[in-house]
């Protein structure tokens, strides 16, 4: 089986695929949206990318593609806790003089705090990931430079650890999900499951009063728990959104059909996008 993840290598999503798939064949990608054309395209069975961050908020992108791939589902979701650290070449003595700081914008959004107390006149350029950022500074061991990644970035391009735990929140977690398109929902027993919930996409017919509270009134009147709703534009003007859900628990087939023919019956548009679990991965 082949598995896409967003790379490169030593990057947190190569960290959370390779827990969720320790024997699979793992094939990086250099985007998410080159991960959603693997699996549309069969290159690839499923593919693993980001949903949210606890700090930074949802990755738009992954919405997007969402939408825009309806044969596309959700297997399962894995929430796994991020820890950065700050790590130069092992030729540099010290943090002495550092004439730039290499991550993702937000790895270093996530610092923006210990790295603006510390590190505060020292330049901070955006990388395409944290592992990429770790790369740079190991194929420049000349120049005093530093990147915040994880510490199997730092073990992959052989960097030094100076300074551990810099993000600026202990509760800093990053939930991904595993697509394909299967509808069939991955099981591990190995992992610990903390939940088991349902992704709806839904789009409204046209912007009027109350549109949204009809939505919302299908599930409140069944007395369905929705975790999480947020809207994303649809890009066809100001004012027109999709809304991504989810809903806690088990699918059961009678109320939770009835539901979504209640929605269409509205006039919204419904893309179902599985029912799964939810595992908590180690950091």
């Amino acid at each position: 089986m082949k598995i896409a993840f967003l790379g490169p290598e030593a990057s947190f999503t190569q960290l959370a695929t390779t827990q969720l798939f320790p024997t699979e064949t793992k094939i990086p990608q250099v985007s998410i949206l080159d991960c959603f054309r693997a699996v549309e395209d069969g290159i690839v069975d499923k593919a693993v990318v980001p949903l949210e961050n606890s700090i930074e908020g949802t990755v738009s992108m992954t919405l997007d593609y969402l939408y825009k791939t309806p044969e596309i589902h959700i297997e399962a979701e894995a929430v796994m806790p991020i820890a950065h650290h700050l790590m130069i070449h092992k030729s540099q003595s010290n943090d002495a003089d550092l004439e730039k700081i290499y991550s993702h914008p937000q790895a270093l959004a996530q610092s923006f705090h210990y790295l603006d107390q510390h590190y505060k006149n020292i330049p901070k350029q955006d990388f395409s990931s944290t592992a990429a950022a770790a790369k740079h500074v190991s194929e420049n061991p000349d120049r005093k430079l530093a990147a915040v990644a994880n510490q199997f970035a730092a073990k992959l391009y052989d960097l030094e650890i100076i300074q551990r735990n810099i993000h600026d929140f202990e509760q800093n977690h990053t939930r991904f999900i595993i697509i394909s398109k299967s509808k069939k929902s991955y099981d591990n027993s190995g992992l610990e499951n903390i939940g088991r919930k349902s992704g709806l996409l839904v789009s409204l017919p046209e912007d009027h009063a109350g549109g949204l509270h009809q939505v919302l009134s299908v599930f409140a009147w069944r007395n369905m728990n929705l975790s999480k709703i947020e809207s994303r534009t649809l890009k066809t003007g100001l004012g027109n959104y999709f809304f991504f859900l989810n809903i806690v628990g088990d699918w059961h087939p009678i109320l939770h059909e009835n539901a979504l023919e209640e929605l269409k019956a509205l006039g919204t548009k419904v893309d179902f996008l599985g029912n799964y679990n939810e595992y908590l991965l180690e950091s």
